[in-house]
């Protein structure tokens, strides 16, 4: 379980291809400074087991279903990716509850300056926007956001200077693929009103 504040941005470091899945090396000083081989590390919002510890580098396998279902399909030596260790008891909680379980790749349709910050809009598959809601929480390359607005597309936000500084989502341009989460109560709604529904017709 994560929160979508990201601790650092680190680096790959190598992408190591296999038949259906990869390793990756990741250096990610702060992050690994007290995990321990086994330790979930979200990697552009993508839970991952830690397989290998050497100095500030770490790495990771990565399945065929998660290279099919997110960003991490098409990384490479060099990228930058977000960071964050999974919460423990008693954290401070200052985002929303992230699981690192991705939906759905997203793409960047338009970044627009709006005084300090930044209207950055993401276009979005049914299967997300489904879930999305103003002013509700989404995960974007495992960054905890507030939704401002949206429509039959997809949504946008409002990135704040701090933001951009601290994680990927102030290099990205248009065009950009990124790893989307919905909040995870809106499936748990959409599933028990189903349910619901179901029974009250049988």
């Amino acid at each position: 379980m994560f929160t979508g504040i990201v601790e650092e941005v680190g680096r790959i470091l190598s992408v190591q291809r296999r038949a259906q899945s990869a390793v990756l090396s990741i250096r990610g000083p702060k992050v690994t400074s007290d995990v321990a081989i086994g330790d979930s590390i979200a990697v552009n919002g993508v839970c991952l087991t830690v397989t290998s510890l050497r100095g500030d580098t770490f790495t990771a396998d990565v399945s065929a279903e998660t290279l099919r279902r997110t960003t991490l399909d098409r990384a490479t030596s060099g990228t930058y990716v977000n960071l964050e260790r999974a919460m423990r008891m008693g954290d401070r909680f200052g985002g929303h509850i992230v699981q690192g379980h991705v939906d759905a790749v997203g793409t960047v349709r338009s970044i627009v300056p709006e005084g300090e910050s930044v209207r950055f809009t993401v276009d979005a598959p049914p299967e997300v926007l489904r879930y999305v809601i103003e002013k509700g929480s989404i995960a974007v390359d495992g960054v905890s956001l507030t939704v401002a607005g949206l429509d039959e597309r997809g949504f946008w936000i409002a990135l704040i200077p701090q933001t951009m500084k601290d994680t990927t989502l102030g290099k990205m341009r248009p065009g950009a693929r990124v790893n989307l989460e919905a909040d995870m109560f809106a499936k748990y709604v959409e599933r028990f009103l189903s349910l619901k529904e179901g029974v009250s017709r049988a």
